[in-house]
C-alpha cells in the first residue's frame, strides 16, 4: 500500500506562558519548545510510529507533498532529517528563493489552557499543474491519495484530475473549518471524509434546530 499526504508542513515555536499577555504587557515565558507539525505531516507521524515495526514485511509506503522553503535551508534540512526515511519527501515541492518555512507560534496560557495560534506562511502554495505533474509520476504506484483542505478551488481540480487519470484511487479529505467556502465540494468527491471536532458541532446544532422548528 502507498499512501500520498497533501498539505502545509510547519514549523511551530509553543511558549508556554503564566496567562494569555495582554496588548502591549511584557511576559516571561516559563517554557518554550519546537516541533514539526502541519495535519498532514502530523498524519504521518503516527501513521509511521504503528507501522514501524512492519514497513519492510507490509509494503506500505508514506508520502508526503508539502510545499517547503529551498532545500538548502536550515528548516527543510530540519523537516527532512525528521522524517527520512520513514516517509518520503522525495516529491515535496521547494520554493529556493525562500529559506523560511510556514510557521506557527503558540501561546499556551497555564492559566487558563488556552492555545492561541498566530501563522506565519509566505511560501506560494502549490499549483494544479504542479499537483498534476507529480500525480503523473506518482499515480500508478499509489493507492491512497489524502488531502487537507485547505484550498478547496485547488484541492477540488486535483482531485477531479486524479479521478481522470486513475480511477481506481482512493481518495480522502480533511474537512476542517465550517466556516471555509467549497470543502463540501470537497467531501463531495472524496471516498473518505474525516471531520474535525468543530464541524461536527456545527452540524449537530444545524440538525437540533431544523428538529426543533419540523
Amino acid at each position: 500500500m502507498s499512501l500520498v499526504a497533501i498539505g502545509a508542513c510547519y514549523v511551530d515555536t509553543i511558549l508556554t506562558t503564566p496567562h494569555y499577555p495582554g496588548e502591549d504587557e511584557k511576559l516571561r515565558a516559563t517554557n518554550i519548545s519546537r516541533r514539526r507539525g502541519g495535519n498532514c505531516p502530523n498524519t504521518l507521524e503516527v501513521l509511521q510510529q504503528l507501522t514501524v515495526h512492519s514497513l519492510s514485511q507490509t509494503g506500505v509506503s508514506l508520502n508526503l507533498i508539502a510545499v517547503l522553503p529551498a532545500k538548502s535551508s536550515i528548516a527543510t534540512q530540519q523537516i527532512q532529517s525528521a522524517f527520512e526515511p520513514r516517509v518520503q519527501l522525495t516529491h515535496c515541492i521547494y520554493r529556493e528563493q525562500y529559506a523560511e518555512p510556514a510557521s506557527s507560534y503558540i501561546f499556551k496560557s497555564q492559566s487558563s489552557g488556552s492555545r492561541t495560534i498566530v501563522n506565519y506562511n509566505e511560501l506560494p502554495e502549490m499549483t494544479v499543474e504542479e499537483f498534476k505533474r507529480i500525480a503523473d509520476d506518482l499515480g500508478s504506484k499509489a493507492t491512497w491519495f489524502h488531502f487537507e483542505g485547505r484550498i478547496p478551488d485547488v484541492t477540488l481540480a486535483c482531485i477531479q484530475y486524479l479521478r481522470q487519470q486513475f480511477p481506481s484511487l482512493i481518495i480522502s479529505v480533511e474537512v476542517e473549518k465550517p466556516g471555509r467556502e467549497g470543502l463540501q465540494e470537497l467531501a463531495m468527491e472524496a471516498d473518505v471524509v474525516f471531520y474535525s471536532k468543530s464541524w461536527a458541532q456545527v452540524i449537530s446544532l444545524a440538525l437540533t434546530m431544523l428538529r426543533t422548528f419540523c
